[in-house]
């Protein structure tokens, strides 16, 4: 056969090929089958890699949330390690691979917290093999913490009553408790500082203070003291156990700093009975609990006291000086509880008790006032009986006010003021 023979049957046959309409069918459907099998693939895998960067994300998010409460204590390469270690413990996907883990604690202002936290690995692809052998996957998490410093002065009533219905019992448990929850919180020796307060109608300062000039004299009556035989203005330091009663009109609802020029100012001594001794503010966790143990209800009430030298407590100059100068990077906060009615204080001028209920709640209400207006802010704790609209009205606002009809309760109550205070939360 001719070359040219050949070639005419060729271009024949290719001209036949051409014109068959069920060939083109099966090409064309044998084309668009890869596009199909290619889209199939790699919705598969872009799904496998979703699910790991899900669970990507809440490994990541765990990790911060760990991280967090050590931050500010570890060198950039210990961050680092820990990260590494507390995100491979949580995250449990065995087809990402090159798993990096990267932590940026900062402060971006005094007394606040942020750790970044980012996370990045490598899936293998099945189908999608071809033109893209992995898929790149991360996640991000930030948490912030306000953990300013604090003070705070719990201002705790130590009156007979307290003994009832397990309430000194059940106040000591929660006290303990907030006491931990707040060293756990602070990050640091002097993050956290409190003081304690028991308060009867009077306030044990503790002998230590007896040479301090800050007391009146002048209206020393020690007949009456469980320790009295013998006792005048000369010798009161050989007899006085440390209780102090209210201040004159106004001191008695002021911070002023007492001043031996100005006999209003200056603190009546009185007998104690069994009051524990306050406690200034103080990061010894030890003392503080101790304290908690030491408290015994005994006595009548007087509110206002109790608040007056928690706000003392909070203060740096006399009578207390431990409290640091006001800062933004500072929470000054009080705590009072009480479980009665107000039933006496003391009315200095002319050396008697006021009984009236009405008399010693205006002095209480404006001791709330004065505190809050030297923004400091002030829990308040209704225990089973007392004035609900005095202690309300102290509180800085309504979610600051607890009516504890069960005393079992003030677990849960210091509990939930203890996470507030700490305000520590998952941003993104």
């Amino acid at each position: 056969m001719t070359k040219a023979a050949l070639f005419s049957r060729l271009w024949n046959a290719l001209r036949a090929f051409n014109s068959d309409k069920s060939g083109n069918v099966v090409i064309t459907f044998a084309l668009a089958t890869i596009p199909i099998i290619g889209f199939t693939g790699a919705a598969v895998d872009y799904s496998r890699a979703n699910s790991a960067k899900a669970s990507m994300q809440a490994a990541l998010d765990s990790t911060a949330l760990i991280l967090s409460k050590e931050a500010q204590t570890l060198t950039s390469a210990q961050l680092n390690a820990k990260a590494l270690s507390y995100f491979q413990a949580n995250f449990n996907r065995p087809e990402v691979q090159n798993v990096a883990v990267t932590p940026t604690f900062t402060q971006p202002v005094a007394g606040n917290f942020t750790l970044d936290m980012r996370s990045t690995g490598t899936v293998k692809t099945t189908f999608t093999g071809i033109w893209q052998p992995t898929l790149t996957i991360g996640a991000k998490s930030q948490v912030n913490w306000g953990m300013k410093k604090l003070e705070l002065a719990l201002a705790l009533d130590n009156t007979g009553s307290m003994s009832s219905s397990q309430k000194m019992t059940n106040l000591k448990t929660a006290a303990h408790n907030l006491l931990t929850t707040l060293k756990t919180a602070a990050k640091k020796d002097g993050d956290v500082k409190v003081a304690i307060i028991p308060f009867d109608t009077t306030v044990n300062l503790g002998t230590s203070y007896k040479n301090q000039p800050w007391f009146d004299i002048e209206s020393i009556d020690c007949n009456g003291w469980s320790s009295g035989t013998g006792c005048t203005s000369s010798n009161w330091k050989n007899y006085w156990e440390g209780c102090v009663r209210d201040r004159s009109y106004p001191y008695d609802t002021q911070d002023d700093a007492p001043d031996a020029a100005t006999s209003k100012g200056l603190f009546p001594v009185y007998d104690c009975g069994s009051l524990a001794t306050l406690l200034p503010l103080t990061y010894n966790w030890t003392a503080l609990n101790s304290k908690v143990d030491q408290m015994s209800p005994n006595g009548n009430t007087n509110v206002t006291i109790g608040l007056v030298w928690a706000w003392h407590a909070l203060t740096a100059g006399a009578p207390l000086s431990e409290a640091a100068a006001p800062a933004t990077d500072l929470d000054k906060v009080l705590i009072i509880l009480t479980d009665g009615n107000n039933t006496e204080s003391w009315k200095n001028q002319n050396n008697t008790k006021v009984t009236n209920s009405n008399l010693i709640d205006a002095r209480t209400k404006l001791a709330c006032d004065n505190i809050k207006a030297a923004n400091i802010k002030i829990y308040a704790i209704r225990v089973i009986d007392g004035n609900a609209d005095l202690l309300s009205k102290c509180a800085t606002n309504s979610s600051m006010y607890y009516d504890v009809q069960n005393a079992s309760d003030l677990n849960n109550v210091f509990g939930a003021i203890a996470q507030n205070l700490a305000n520590l939360r998952l941003a993104k």
